[in-house]
């Protein structure tokens, strides 16, 4: 009997580790492989460039001293949380406010955190307008560890809530008897038994701070950290996976000292033959003094998310207030929302059957067993490695391991990744909870003639119900808010909600962003109501009989279900088959005048339109190459370039449109776009400042910190800005212009192009530099943005057209589509980028700029590169 029961747990060991092996170890070798690349041969080049380059350094050293304090900060209000519900007698009604309020955060996507701060504590702010003054400055450490504690809060109050049902609270009484102290008395029941969990607490959010990119890249202003310096390398306007590689290796270093430090608090766990409830000891000052800091805690918290039903129902925060329902609507009209909601639902269901199953069964192997420690320890690295990977990483190195295979592009693959992703936490809780549970049942029911498998699904599983449910509920919730490393492997037929908040954020619609948020507040207010109302006492007997009675026919209903789901979406890609995907990086005026040209010439239904940032469909590019699910891609010519060099991914244009200037064959131009000044005029009048003519003229100390621009490392809309005093005044001229803007620029220099007319729009600051035609838009809307042409010239960037070579398999109607677009969606592409491309295109007089300018030279990668190091040595 006891081999068998060492055959099942290794059995169920074996599976656990195959899965991370398969879905994480082999992936992020194969990513890290590249850091030791170099000219063809082993190297440590990469790594010495990076250690060595500028700023690394102190990044790395600023990300550890704020995720410290985050963390530590974190678990002592989550603490108090958790001590509120399980070891005060305030009534019941506010026991459960905490449960639900403490866990909203984690109900809502972390990229719209950052926004909502802004949006809050800004100058402009809803909380700052009810105070009237601005409490603090959100840009830099302070708007970081706002951020952070709020995004790290659930995920502590969880494991700690979790662990504290499990203690047995007649110690405290024994205790008492003795003759302890209540202070003693307090250590030793209370806070000796949390020790693990109380680490295990500080680890986890300590890494969720440190991997985390949307806040800084919201709220860090000049306070860099790691995460921006990966984002910047991965992502960047010139994407170098190598330096990149490195960087993500160097992110696994506090991971070790991690997994030393839990292994030594793990002999503090303590385990109870049983739990046993107690009544509590009646303690006024107690029960006012933990019910009062809970309210303030969650009140404070809860206050910054008021923001997001505020905001979408106003016509545009903060200068026209007047209510409306213009945005939901324009939301819910967009024919793809209900099938990308509908994927998020089916994505994050499966996920969490998923999870639940592989996070259980790690749990078992680690707890409820005789394993060696050696193996045990197999396990905790696993769950601190995924822990500290970010997002991001995981993407990219899915999208090169599984580039080419069979799930590119499935919802499987979707899956497995949010598994991958969030194990940590899943697994901590049920290694917690099993670990509190008697040590002797096995054994026990092993002497009674039951297997070991039995005891389990007898036994221990009941017992377990509670914690399954909390979970399946954080598997799910998180699926269904999770953006960074699914926008790297989602195919156009399998795009979740988050995707489509992440569209909306290249933009710079930042209602319709709120309005989404809400809606997957709704979704998994819904989900943990469903799961609370299963974990509670009123239906918790019956609950567990049912479910053991019938967790047979539950398992086979839902591997039916899974069959189903998978055949369903396998016939659907077949009837869809012929479609065209078209993968574009184009702002929303420009797809839709492509469309309209496609619809117009018979190809209405016939292609599937996918939009993404900047960065992410270039990331797609390089990494993907041909194995990409693109036929078409439209995209920024420089970015097409060094795709092709890499990759040799693009098809040479059968068509012939006549260009004005001369492009290669493989791609031609869909828009021109160019850069201009933007202002706010409401802040241009309450600060009384003089308005620019000139780039050189934002020099002047009257703009400090009032101006926005984009970081040309991170964004190639900077290069716009770079182009004109480059060749107004030359590389020293330059730099001179570019530092003092930089000095004036100060927190908001920003990683993201849309970023500066954000913030123009948000009232953050006065003056910015982007893409003109966003901020012509926005003047004739009627908001308080206007434009100005710089003398220096209004330089542009082009976005081309280009078709994928995949051999046999290329799509023929997708170069019949480009010649399409190149043809037809000219003339009215025109009224909004006004600047001819084609013989016989006359501009828009309407629309077009003072002074149109070409850059001299041919914008290449190379060139790029070097106006970037010109940008570095000015910061």
């Amino acid at each position: 009997m006891i081999k068998t029961k060492e055959r099942e747990l290794k059995q169920i060991y074996a599976m656990v580790v195959i899965v991370f092996l398969v879905f994480l170890l082999i992936p992020i070798v194969l990513l890290l492989g590249k850091s030791f690349e170099g000219g063809g041969s082993v190297s440590l080049e990469h790594y010495a460039d990076v250690a060595g380059g500028k700023g690394f350094a102190a990044a790395f050293g600023r990300s550890i001293f704020v995720s410290c304090v985050s963390a530590v900060l974190t678990t002592a209000l989550a603490f108090v949380l958790a001590y509120t519900i399980h070891y005060t007698n305030v009534p019941e009604g506010l026991k459960k406010f905490i449960r639900l309020a403490a866990v909203v955060p984690m109900l809502l996507p972390t990229i719209t955190y950052g926004f909502a701060i802004i949006y809050s504590f800004g100058r402009q702010g809803f909380i700052t307008g009810m105070i009237g003054h601005q409490m603090f400055e959100i840009y830099g450490f302070c708007g970081l560890l706002l951020g952070y504690v709020i995004y790290t809060l659930p995920i502590s109050f969880m494991l700690i809530l979790n662990t504290m049902s499990f203690i047995d609270k007649k110690f405290m009484i024994v205790s008492r008897i003795m003759g302890d102290s209540p202070l003693k008395t307090f250590l030793g029941t209370v806070i000796r038994p949390l020790l693990g969990t109380l680490a295990a607490s500080f680890v986890q959010c300590f890494f969720l701070c440190f991997t985390d990119f949307g806040i800084p890249a919201s709220v860090g202003g000049q306070y860099d950290v790691v995460a921006t310096v990966l984002y910047n390398e991965m992502l960047g306007s010139v994407p170098d996976f190598n330096r990149g590689a490195v960087v993500a290796m160097f992110m696994l270093v506090p991971s070790v000292v991690s997994i030393s430090l839990l292994q030594f608090l793990e002999r503090f766990n303590i385990r109870y033959s049983k739990v046993s409830g107690i009544e509590l000891r009646k303690g006024r000052i107690r029960d006012i003094c933990c019910g009062a800091a809970s309210v303030l805690i969650l009140a404070s918290v809860l206050c910054i998310f008021a923001v997001i039903f505020v905001v979408p129902m106003v016509e545009e925060w903060p200068y026209r207030r007047q209510f409306t329902t213009e945005h939901i609507k324009t939301v819910f009209t967009d024919s793809r929302l209900l099938s990308v909601y509908k994927n998020s639902i089916l994505v994050s269901i499966f996920t969490a059957l998923t999870g639940s199953l592989v996070a259980y069964a790690a749990a078992l192997a680690t707890a409820r067993s005789q394993l060696s420690s050696r193996l045990k320890s197999v396990i905790e690295s696993i769950a601190l490695v995924t822990n500290t990977i970010p997002g991001m990483v995981i993407g990219i190195a899915f999208l090169f391991t599984f580039s080419g295979t069979p799930i590119q592009n499935t919802f499987f693959i979707i899956v497995i990744c949010n598994v991958v992703h969030f194990f940590s936490t899943p697994y901590l809780m049920m290694k917690s909870s099993l670990a509190k549970m008697n040590a002797s049942w096995e054994t026990t029911a092993l002497l009674m003639g039951d297997s070991w498998l039995k005891t389990i699904v007898r036994v221990v599983t009941p017992n377990a119900v509670s914690t399954l449910l909390e979970v399946f509920s954080y598997y799910f919730v998180n699926a269904m808010v999770t953006v960074s490393a699914v926008i790297f492997i989602a195919g156009a037929r399998t795009m979740v909600i988050t995707t489509k908040i992440k569209e909306l954020q290249y933009y710079t619609k930042f209602n319709e962003i709120f309005v989404l948020s809400l809606l997957i507040l709704i979704t998994n207010l819904a989900a943990k109501g469903l799961f609370g109302y299963l974990a509670g006492g009123r239906c918790k007997n019956k609950r567990r009989k049912t479910i053991m009675k019938n967790w047979k026919k539950a398992a086979v209903m839902g591997c039916l279900a899974a069959v189903l789901a998978a055949a369903a979406a396998v016939t659907g890609c077949q009837k869809k088959e012929a479609q065209v995907i078209i993968y574009s990086n184009a702002d929303d005026e420009a797809v839709e005048a492509m469309k309209h040209a496609l619809d117009g010439n018979g190809y209405g239904g016939k292609y599937l339109f996918q939009t993404f940032g900047t960065s992410e469909l270039g990331g797609k590019l390089l990494a993907e190459g041909t194995d990409i699910e693109a036929d078409l891609v439209t995209m920024s010519s420089f970015y097409l370039e060094s795709a092709q060099e890499q990759n040799h991914m693009f098809l040479d244009l059968t068509f012939d449109a006549k260009p004005l200037e001369k492009y290669p064959a493989y791609y031609s131009p869909v828009t021109r776009q160019e850069g201009a000044i933007i202002l706010n005029t409401e802040m241009m009048k309450e600060h009384q400042l003089p308005t620019p003519s000139s780039i050189k003229d934002l020099v002047n100390p009257a703009y400090a910190d009032l101006i926005s621009v984009t970081d040309i490392k991170s964004s190639s809309t900077a290069w716009l800005l770079m182009q004109a005093i480059v060749s107004e005044y030359g590389e020293d001229g330059a730099k001179e212009v570019l530092s003092g803007i930089y000095q004036n620029a100060g927190p908001h220099i920003e990683s993201s192009g849309s970023a500066p007319l954000k913030k123009v729009r948000a009232g953050e600051v006065a003056v910015g530099f982007g893409l003109r035609h966003q901020a012509v838009a926005d003047k004739a809307e009627g908001l308080p943005v206007d434009y100005v042409d710089p003398t220096e010239g209004n330089f542009s960037l082009t976005e081309s057209a280009a078709v994928i070579d995949k051999g046999d398999k290329t799509n023929k109607l997708a170069m019949e589509m480009a010649e399409c677009i190149i043809k037809n969606g000219r003339q009215e592409l025109l009224t909004t980028y006004p600047l001819p491309i084609y013989e016989g295109e006359t501009s828009n007089s309407k629309n077009q700029s003072a002074y149109p300018r070409v850059f001299p030279e041919k914008l290449t990668v190379d060139l790029l590169k070097k106006h970037q190091e010109l940008s570095e040595s000015c910061k």
